[in-house]
């Protein structure tokens, strides 16, 4: 008799967290540099057809790892290293 194996898929990716693995990307490849901004929470949300909250998850997450840094009523920047 045969043994008959089940593969598990691995869960999906959480959405904000392939936001942030493609916005660290563009920093650590230097497509953003030291002070760029990014595209604004509404744009990000059209690019990647996602709600606001998930787009704020992405940054809080590049935030928390000194990436990226905010500025009241501007925007958001690539933090200097």
């Amino acid at each position: 008799m045969a043994v008959q194996t089940w593969e598990t898929p691995m869960p999906a990716k959480a959405k904000w967290a392939q936001i942030a693995d493609g916005i660290r990307a563009q920093i650590e490849s230097g497509d953003l540099a030291p002070g760029d901004k990014l595209p604004s929470t509404s744009e990000l949300c059209r690019q990647h057809d996602v709600s606001a909250i998930v787009v704020r998850q992405a940054i809080n997450a590049l935030k928390i790892e000194g990436l990226v840094e905010g500025v009241g009523g501007v925007g958001v920047f690539v933090a200097e290293r």
